[in-house]
C-alpha cells in the first residue's frame, strides 16, 4: 500500500513525521496511509501559496475558468475510483458517495468556472461634488470592484471529503485566491485525489496545496501562518470559535459553517407522510453526521402521536449494513469514538427521562462502527439531547400546542443553521419561516438551491456561501473612484 505524500508548491513532499492510518469506519481495515506534516511543512504550504498568488490573481478569468472546468472533467473521468476511495474512508453508502460527494464536487468545479466569469464591478451613481477644499466643481464616478483576498487555508469536514473541500476551492480559485487546504484527519485521501486532478487539469504549482496530520496542531499551523489571508472552516462551533480566536488577533477574514441543531416545526394541517421522509433523512443521510439535519422534531400536539408513529414505522424500513451494498440505506459513523459520543447521547436521553420510541441499541456487526437510528420522544426543550448537536442519527420530538410556541421552541437553541417548516397553509408557512432564526428555512421540503446563500446565525457560523455568495465570501471589496 503506498503512503501517501504532502502536495506543496506543485510537488509531492515526504512528511517530516511519517504517516497514520486511515480505517473503513465499515470494515476497520486499513484503507491507506496519510501524511503526518510538521509545523514547518504547513507553514511552507503557505509561503507556497503566496508566492504563486501575484501571477494566479492576475490570470484571466476565462484561464481560471478553462482549469476549473477541466478539473470537473477529470474528476467526473475518475468517479468510479473516487466514490470507491470515499466510501471506504468516510463510511458514506456508495450512493451517496457516487451522487452527493463526487458528483457534487464535480458540479462546483462546473459551476465556478462559470463563476470566473462573473462581472466583478458594480458601477454605483456618480456624485456631483461643488467646488471645495479639494478642489474645482465637477463629477465623481465610481466602482465597487471585488479583488481576491489573498491565501486562503481551507478546513474541512469529514463528513463528505469530496464537497466540502470542493464547495471551497473552486469559488477561492476562481476569484484569483491561492488556497492550503487541510481535510478533516479521518478521511484525507480525496483531498489528494482532488489536488492531483486540479493540477492535471492545470493549476500552476503553488496555487493548491494540501497537507494533513491526526491532531490539531497541522490546522493550528494552517491558521497562525502569517502567509494566510483567510480562513474558510466546516466543522465543530467549538473548534470555530478557537479559530475565530487566532484570526481575531491577526485581523483575518473568517468564513464559518459550524453546528447545527435544526428544528423541524411540524403543524396540525402539514402532510406527515411528506414531513416524515423529509425528517427521516437525519436516520440514514452521512448517518446523521450532517449540520443541516432536522433532528429536533417540534410539533403541533394534535397530530404529535401520528407523526411519532409513521417516524417510528419509517426507521424499522431503514436498511443497516455494508454501505458498499446497493440497498443499504444506514452506513457506519466515522470512527469508534464518534459510535460512542453518539450512544452516550442515547444514555442521556433515557436518563433525562424522554421516551426511546425505536432504536437505542448498537446494531449486532462483527465489526464497523454502526449506530442504530435512534427515536425519542416526549423531550423537553432543556434536554441536552434537544440542545446539544450530537452528530449521529437521533431524533428528538418536542410537542407544541400554539404556534407562537412553535416557534419559541424553534428559537430556543444556539444554534441557527437550517430550519424547516411544514404546513398545508402555505402563508402561515411562509408568515413562520420569517421569525425564525436560522441562516435558511425549508418550507415543505429539506431540499437545497445551490444557488442561495448558506450560514448560520449564533453559534452556527459567520459569513454565507454557495452560488455567487461564495465568490463574494473569498473576495475584499475595493472603491475606485475618478474625476470627470
Amino acid at each position: 500500500m503506498t503512503a501517501q505524500r504532502l502536495f506543496i508548491g506543485g510537488e509531492w513532499v515526504e512528511p517530516d513525521r511519517g504517516h497514520y492510518e486511515i480505517v473503513d469506519p465499515a470494515a476497520e481495515r486499513l484503507v491507506g496511509l496519510a501524511p503526518e506534516a510538521s509545523r514547518e511543512q504547513v507553514y511552507a504550504a503557505a509561503e507556497a501559496a503566496r508566492d504563486a498568488f501575484p501571477a494566479w490573481s492576475r490570470t484571466p478569468p476565462e484561464e481560471r475558468a478553462r482549469i476549473l472546468d477541466a478539473a470537473a472533467g477529470i474528476v467526473q473521468r475518475n468517479a468510479r475510483e473516487y466514490a470507491d476511495l470515499a466510501r471506504s474512508e468516510s463510511g458514506a453508502t456508495a450512493a451517496v458517495a457516487r451522487g452527493m460527494q463526487v458528483a457534487v464536487a464535480a458540479a462546483r468545479f462546473r459551476r465556478y468556472a462559470r463563476g470566473a466569469l462573473e462581472p466583478v464591478e458594480q458601477p454605483l451613481p456618480p456624485q456631483i461634488n461643488a467646488a471645495g477644499p479639494f478642489g474645482r466643481a465637477g463629477v465623481i464616478g465610481a466602482l465597487a470592484v471585488r479583488r481576491p483576498v489573498g491565501v486562503v487555508t481551507c478546513i474541512t469536514s469529514y463528513n463528505n471529503p469530496w464537497a466540502n473541500p470542493a464547495g471551497k476551492v473552486a469559488p477561492a480559485l476562481a476569484m484569483g485566491n491561492t488556497v492550503v487546504v487541510k481535510p478533516a484527519p479521518q478521511d484525507p485521501l480525496s483531498a489528494y485525489r482532488m489536488a492531483e486532478a486540479l493540477a492535471e487539469a492545470g493549476v500552476p504549482p503553488g496555487v493548491v496545496n494540501v497537507v494533513t496530520g491526526s491532531g490539531s496542531d497541522v490546522g493550528e499551523a494552517a491558521v497562525d501562518s502569517p502567509h494566510v489571508d483567510m480562513v474558510s472552516f466546516t466543522g465543530s462551533t467549538a473548534v470555530g470559535q478557537r479559530i475565530g480566536e487566532v484570526c481575531g488577533r491577526a485581523l483575518k477574514r473568517q468564513l464559518m459553517e459550524l453546528g447545527g441543531k435544526g428544528a423541524a416545526l411540524v403543524f396540525d394541517d402539514a402532510d406527515l407522510d411528506a414531513a416524515t421522509a423529509a425528517i427521516g433523512t437525519t436516520f440514514s443521510f452521512y448517518s446523521g453526521q450532517i449540520c443541516t439535519a432536522p433532528t429536533r422534531v417540534i410539533v403541533q400536539r394534535a397530530v404529535h402521536d401520528r407523526l411519532v408513529g409513521k417516524l417510528a414505522a419509517y426507521l424499522a424500513r431503514l436498511r443497516i449494513g455494508d454501505p458498499a451494498e446497493p440497498d443499504t440505506v444506514v452506513g457506519p459513523v466515522i470512527s469508534a469514538a464518534h459510535r460512542d459520543r453518539v450512544e452516550s447521547y442515547v444514555e442521556l436521553g433515557r436518563a433525562e427521562g424522554a421516551r426511546l420510541v425505536a432504536g437505542g441499541e448498537r446494531p449486532a456487526f462483527e465489526r464497523g462502527f454502526y449506530c442504530a437510528p435512534t427515536l425519542f420522544a416526549d423531550c423537553a426543550s432543556g434536554m441536552r439531547i434537544v440542545r446539544e448537536e450530537i452528530f449521529g442519527p437521533v431524533v428528538v420530538v418536542v410537542p407544541f400546542d400554539t404556534e407562537e410556541e412553535g416557534v419559541a421552541l424553534a428559537n430556543d437553541s444556539d444554534y441557527g443553521l437550517l430550519d424547516y417548516v411544514w404546513s398545508g397553509d402555505v402563508a402561515r408557512a411562509f408568515r413562520v419561516a420569517g421569525q425564525l432564526r436560522s441562516g435558511g428555512v425549508g418550507v415543505n421540503t429539506v431540499g437545497r438551491n445551490m444557488e442561495a446563500p448558506f450560514g448560520g446565525f449564533r453559534k452556527s457560523g459567520v459569513g454565507r456561501d454557495v452560488g455567487s455568495y461564495a465568490l463574494h465570501a473569498y473576495s475584499e471589496t475595493q472603491a475606485l473612484v475618478w474625476g470627470a
